[in-house]
């Protein structure tokens, strides 16, 4: 990449919110080149103490921002932000309507206040009969059927990461983007609101809609009418796992032919892949066995060379060892405040044949505060205020 690719150089982001969706939003537009500024309060953001699966939560999504304390229970707190949110171009919030309102930097006061301001409020709902429910990742998977369709009858499951949080964050990022854009004609600002429950609305429209088309619920996906004639995992030699698809009849001829079952290639009931598909039943347990007797390495290496779509059964952190991950731009490299350091997934998209390694280091709590309060206007005695600092040590 002859340039750096920083799109949004030059964008002042105000962030304040904690967990994955309002800080993946930020994190989304750091990595495009926005100055993104995490406002904390005294003792810090509470993900910041998280352990086990919320251990990576705070590092993961705070990438590259400045940290500024503020005590929003105060008047000082609340001058503060008001001052900095004027100097800011975006605002990134997922506080409840009423906290916001009770310091003034709810969606209606900012719009009267910062007419160019863009406010992103990520919420658990959009506004209607649920916009004042709590909700969470694996609330709304519940709610929406996500969980019914990734699980078997009877076991609802969450799927394995906090997907809805995650593409949440995108959908802010992209509204941001647009009205940003907009912005340059119109000159004005917008109130955006991010829904969680209706990212995942989104994410089960395709079971939705084969409701509305064909009049019946679809079963959960582990227990789905298969479109193909192959689509499984299976046992390899050694105890490994893989995953096969035979999509076409191209694919399932190639399948059989490698695995020497040309009983079923010659098979004339096995002549389509409507007959192959209705025949699973028969046919699978045939591969199955077949593939049980390969060495995996070998079986992998031919199911490349032949196109056929597989995968071994891999876990997160196998990713550190995939060859494709592992090159260059694949993952980014960022520090902890205590010097340590982790690597982690860059964006899923190049320019110009190079992935964005961005991301940045975690800043400690409100390393930033008084550099970018001072640069506002505010005296030593104002920032002392308003970051909370006395409380702070009291605690």
């Amino acid at each position: 990449m002859t340039e750096p690719f920083k799109p949004l150089e030059g964008i002042r982001v105000v962030e304040m919110s904690h967990m994955i969706m309002g800080p993946s939003c930020g994190m989304f537009l750091g990595f495009l080149g926005a100055e993104v500024i995490k406002v904390e309060p005294p003792e810090g953001d509470k993900t910041r103490h998280l352990s086990g699966m919320g251990r990576p939560m705070f590092p993961l999504f705070n990438r590259g921002k400045k940290s500024v304390q503020l005590d929003l229970k105060t008047d000082s707190g609340q001058i503060a932000l008001h001052k900095l949110l004027a100097s800011a171009d975006v605002f990134i919030e997922n506080f409840r309507d009423q906290s916001l309102a009770k310091m003034g930097a709810d969606g209606e006061t900012l719009r009267r206040e910062f007419p160019n301001l863009i406010v992103a409020s990520h919420k658990g709902f959009l506004r209607g009969p649920y916009q004042d429910r709590t909700a969470l990742d694996e609330v709304v998977q519940m709610m929406t059927g996500l969980a019914y369709m990734t699980g078997p009858s009877g076991r609802p499951l969450r799927v394995g990461s906090s997907a809805n949080d995650i593409m949440g964050g995108l959908f802010g990022a992209m509204s941001v983007l647009a009205a940003l854009l907009e912005r340059k004609v119109t000159g004005k600002g917008r109130n955006l609101r991010i829904g969680l429950f209706e990212n995942c609305l989104l994410l089960v429209a395709q079971h939705m809609v084969q409701f509305e088309l064909e009049g019946r619920s679809p079963p959960p996906m582990p227990e789905r009418d298969f479109s193909w004639p192959i689509y499984d995992i299976f046992d390899t030699a050694g105890g490994g796992q893989v995953f096969v698809g035979a999509v076409t009849e191209g694919q399932w001829t190639a399948l059989c032919r490698l695995l020497d079952l040309h009983d079923l290639i010659d098979d004339p009931a096995l002549q389509t892949r409507m007959d192959q598909i209705n025949a699973r039943e028969r046919t699978v347990p045939i591969v199955a066995r077949a593939i049980a007797a390969r060495d995996a390495d070998e079986l992998l290496r031919r199911f490349e060379e032949i196109g056929i779509p597989y995968s071994p059964i891999a876990r997160p952190a196998d990713m550190y060892d995939d060859p494709h991950v592992m090159r260059p731009g694949g993952l980014a490299t960022s520090r902890m405040p205590d010097g340590s350091t982790f690597r982690a997934p860059s964006l899923p998209f190049e320019v110009d044949g190079e992935m964005l390694t961005g991301g940045g280091d975690l800043p400690s709590v409100g390393q930033d505060t008084d550099a970018v309060l001072a640069a506002i206007g505010l005296d030593a005695a104002a920032i002392e205020a308003a970051r909370g600092k006395v409380k702070a040590r009291a605690a």
